[in-house]
Formats: structure tokens, sequence, C-alpha cells
């Protein structure tokens, strides 16, 4: 075996508690090399009572490692542990927290320690979340249900979106539309900011205490979201915590009087006056953006202002939770006094950072509940949209992913394929509407929460912004009426098999060379395997005998032939980007 593979540490994503009884493990190996691993472990004050033994099942595997996970049960809430690993050769070692050893450690003090499995610790995001589908809206270009808030020079519905014009989108414009979502299988929206701002995007906040005028009143979200419950539907909104915009009045304040202002301490000033020199503020701001000062979260004003701010939507207008902008430029003494606030006004609160990239340190329990899961959006896209992973190479990615966090984080994570940050995803696939529908199904049959980008599920397409903030499509004659249908019976699989929305997967066929994707989704009471063909020659896949030999019913499926089933002579035959999802009858 190698040993410079294998590694282990307590907590984060390697040790830890899924609920007060339960404590997972993991270990990483290099792939194919160790042939078992088993867990021994007990508490650490009644060892000889207490040992024993679990053996570990690989949880995923990326292009190097092997991954392997047990869940074990503390007696007392504490835990001792150490792994056997046999490799493939017969070799036995054992790992503790101190050395390899070639023979079983007489003394349990070595081991690895879980001190104690205090119940305030746990990281448990809201329940509901893992049942849910977000549907993704730009208030201001969902609809217009209300013209006469209309701001001045609003143009035509569906005219070419630029940075700046207006369309009268508004929220009396989503009320009239929840039928299309509860329709579409919708049960949470996730609303970009609806502050009053001057821009159409509305993250250059100038009151985040009202919604604009230009969308409607603070009486009417609340109204819009009622109605929302009322269908089994939650609210999240956007919190642009990170920076304010310049005509918020303490930066207004700040431009008139300089570092004499009293909110001058409320922004990050490098130099006075503040200006921009050599197209740089002279003050932090989103980016270099100058209409978006970054707010100073040390600040105990801002800090108290912004809290006030969270709690106020909460518990006044009865969301659902929040979407924080830039959240890893925040300080993450902030994020976590914002988790205490939030959670006190609403324990089932979904907390949801933006952040592109690896995200564990905002993932333990004391700020976050997810992230948009954008390194899973690179992947899928790698595969579906592009071409440029193959098969394995495309499942390896995924199984990395699978192993960075905690079993709970993956359950919430935000999986999102294209938004008002990005192309449309038919855009992406090179308006190649078989490949964005293949896209589409492995996002509706992977673990974890979907989020699909307004108009999407209408053949919408659009390049980067402002491109893919056009106005939704109503006029059922120009949607993509078969488009619509798959979505509504793909998210209409998902709400009927738990498996799809728990965490049981197995990549069952991913070969190097190969665009043909075979994997399985399985919890207590069912087995599902899905095939996907993301290439445009027609294949074949040939399952293995513990698949074969099973009798398996179409569920879902576009491009298909199955011959043989229930037998070792079973075969699946996929049209150009053909798909099947298959149900153990």
């Amino acid at each position: 075996m190698l040993k410079e593979a294998i590694y282990h540490r307590p907590k984060q994503n390697w040790a830890f508690a899924y609920n007060q009884d339960t404590v997972f493990l993991r270990i990483r190996t290099k792939r194919d090399d160790v042939q078992s691993v088993e867990a021994i472990h007990g508490d650490k004050y009644d060892w000889d009572k207490t040992a024993a033994t679990a053996a570990m099942h690989i949880l995923s595997s990326d292009a190097l490692f092997d991954y392997w996970e047990a869940a074990v049960k503390p007696p007392f809430r504490r835990l001792r542990y150490a792994f056997k690993l046999t490799g493939a050769d017969g070799e036995i070692i054992y790992l503790t927290e101190h050395a390899f050893e070639t023979e079983a450690p007489a003394d349990p003090m070595a081991f690895f320690d879980y001190p104690y499995l205090n119940p305030i610790d746990l990281f448990q995001p809201p329940a509901w979340v893992k049942d849910a589908v977000f549907y993704q809206i730009f208030p201001e270009r969902f609809a217009n249900g209300d013209p006469s808030l209309n701001p001045e020079g609003t143009e035509a519905w569906g005219g070419e979106p630029t940075p700046t014009n207006f369309f009268g989108g508004d929220l009396q414009g989503v009320i009239d539309h929840l039928d299309h979502l509860t329709d579409l299988g919708i049960n949470a929206i996730y609303f970009t900011p609806v502050f009053l701002a001057p821009t159409n995007h509305k993250y250059d906040t100038t009151d985040y205490m009202q919604v604009d005028p230009a969308f409607g009143t603070n009486e009417l979200l609340k109204q819009l979201v009622d109605d929302c419950h009322a269908r089994g539907v939650r609210v999240l909104l956007d919190a642009v915590f990170n920076h304010a915009g310049r005509t918020f009045p303490p930066f207004v304040d700040v431009l008139a009087n300089g570092a004499s202002s009293r909110y001058a301490d409320w922004f990050h000033v490098r130099e006075w006056p503040i200006g921009v020199q050599d197209g740089i503020p002279t003050y932090e701001t989103f980016s270099f953006a100058p209409t978006m000062p970054k707010l100073n979260t040390e600040n105990a004003e801002v800090k108290q202002y912004l809290l006030d701010v969270a709690k106020y939507w909460i518990e006044e207008i009865g969301i659902d939770g929040w979407r924080l902008d830039v959240a890893n430029e925040v300080d993450h003494a902030f994020w976590r006094e914002f988790r205490q606030t939030v959670k006190r006004a609403n324990p089932d609160a979904y907390i949801l950072g933006e952040i592109w990239h690896d995200s564990l340190m905002w993932l333990q329990g004391d700020q976050f509940d997810a992230v948009m899961n954008y390194p899973f959006t690179n992947a899928v896209l790698d595969f579906f949209a592009y071409g440029k992973k193959d098969a394995k190479q495309f499942a390896d990615a995924i199984g990395r992913q699978l192993a960075e966090y905690p079993q709970q984080v993956t359950e919430v994570a935000f999986n999102l394929l294209d938004s008002h940050d990005t192309p449309r995803l038919l855009t992406l696939c090179g308006d190649e509407e078989r490949r964005m529908r293949l896209a589409a199904l492995f996002q509706l049959t992977y673990p974890g929460t979907p989020c699909i980008y307004y108009g999407d599920e209408v053949g919408m397409n659009g390049e980067g912004d402002p491109g893919c903030r056009q106005c939704m499509v109503w006029d059922p004659y120009k949607q993509n009426q078969s488009l619509l249908s798959f979505y509504k019976n793909a998210l209409s699989l998902r709400s009927r098999y738990a498996a799809l929305r728990g965490v049981g997967l197995q990549f069952v066929n991913a070969q190097h060379g190969s665009h043909l994707l075979a994997y399985e989704r399985f919890d207590d009471n069912d087995r599902l395997l899905i095939v996907i063909n993301a290439s445009d020659q027609a294949l074949t896949y040939a399952p293995p005998a513990s698949i074969s030999q099973l009798h398996w019913s179409d569920q879902l499926s576009s491009g298909m032939t199955m011959s043989g089933a229930g037998t070792n002579a079973c075969s699946i035959s996929l049209e150009p980007f053909g798909f099947a999802v298959l149900a153990q009858r």
C-alpha cells in the first residue's frame, strides 16, 4: 500500500457528527490500492466493553484516490478510533493518530479522538431543503403584473436587454404566475435583490428595509410570501451585505463630508478625499465598481444595522432564508453572528452563501447551511455541454466533490447550472437542446438541491449579462413546450422517488474515452438506474450481472431501446444524446 496516499484527520469532512447518535468516519487511500478498510472504535473510558469494528465502504473515487466511509454509533457520545487497512496483496497495516503500525495497537490512547458529541455543535441544515427544488427569479425580467409601477422609460416587454434598461417586472407579476411554478414542480424560489436601488439588478442597495417601489411594497412582498407558503413554496431573498450602493445614505454622507462624516468608518477608505484614480477607487468596493462601496462589517453600527435587516425580513415578512452575495469577502466573525441572529428568528431558515470555490471553512455549522455549488456546475458543463471531459473524468470530478463535504452539506448543496451571472444553459450547450436535457437530467437526479434559472424550462437562451437577463417568455406559442414537458416529468420523478433526493449514488459505467455514463441512485426502498449517452453517436450499454438480472421499468427516456431485461443478455441502446431512467420493479 502507498502510505503517502493514506490520509485522515479528525473533524471537518473526515470525522463528523451527522446527528446525536451517529459519527461518520472517512479515510483516503490510493485508488485501487486497498482491498478493505475497517474502523476500530469504542469509548476511551470503557474500551474493553465497547470496542467494536465497522466495515467501511468506498463512498466515492476520483482519479487518484478512493474515499472510504463508515457510520458508527458512539456508545457514550465519545469515540476513540483507528483504521485497519488490507492491501490488494494482503498486506495489513493500522493507522492511528501517531503512526502506521504493522500489529494491532494494544493501547487505544494512541488512536484518533472524537472527544464528545455536543448537541449544540451539530450541523443540521433545515430538513426541508433536502426536498426543495429552487427556481431563480430576476424580478425585473420575470413578469410585469402592475404597469402603474413602471419606472420612467420602461420599454416594451421582450425587448433587447441592456445593463441599464427596464421592462417593468415586479412582485405582482410573480404572484400572477405562481401556477406556472407549482405546475412545473417548484417548491422554493430564490429572488435576486428586491430592495430599493437605482439599477435593474438591485445589487447596489439604497435602502435595505424597503422593497423597491418599481417592484411593489413591503406589504406586497408579504402577500407574495404568504401566497407561496399557502402553496408549499419557500422564499429566499438576496442579502447584499458585502457592499452597498452609491445612493446608500451613509455613503452619500461620506461623499459629502469626507473623513469627518460620522459614517466614515462604515466603509474601507484607503485615501481621502475619496475618488477614483487610474480606474481604481480610493475605497474598497465590489470588484472595482465605484458604485458599490464595500461595507465594514467589523464596525459595530454596520454590523447591528445588517443584523437588524436580516432579522426584519424573516420575522415581519416571513421569508425562509437568505442567499448571501459575495459571501467569501465578508469576515467570518460577521457570518457567525449572522447565523445566530437568523436562526434565533427562524431555526428552519436556509443560509446560502455565494462562493465559487471550495467552501469547507464556511460549512462547519457555524456560518452557512450551503453554498452555490459552482464546482458541480463546472463539472457538469465540462461533460454535458462542452464535451471537454470523458465519462471517467466526469465521474472522478463528482467523486471528489462528494468526499469534500460532510453528508449533511451534500444533502442541501445548491446545485445550479446557470444564473443571472452566467450564460444560459441552452447557450452553454451550443443551443443543442439534447445536451441541455442531459445536463438537466443529471442535475435533477443528483444529491442536493437543484435550482432552475427562470425561463430555462421553456427554452430561453442568452449569453452572459445582459443576455442572460431577458424578459421571461410567456406566450405559449413561443415557449418550447416539449422542453417544458421534459422538466415537468423529470421533476415529478424526483418528487416521486426519495432515492433521487438522498445521497445514495454509485457510478457503474464511466470509462476513459467514452461519453456513456451509467449510475445508480438508491435508498432503503428504491433503486434507480440512469444511463446517459452524452455523444453524437449511438451507443449500447451492457450492464453487469448485478444489474442486468434485475427487472427494470422505464420511468423517463428518450431514444432508448432495452432488450433482455432480467437476463445476463440485457442491453440498453441509446440514440445520440439519448437517456433512460429505470426503476427496479
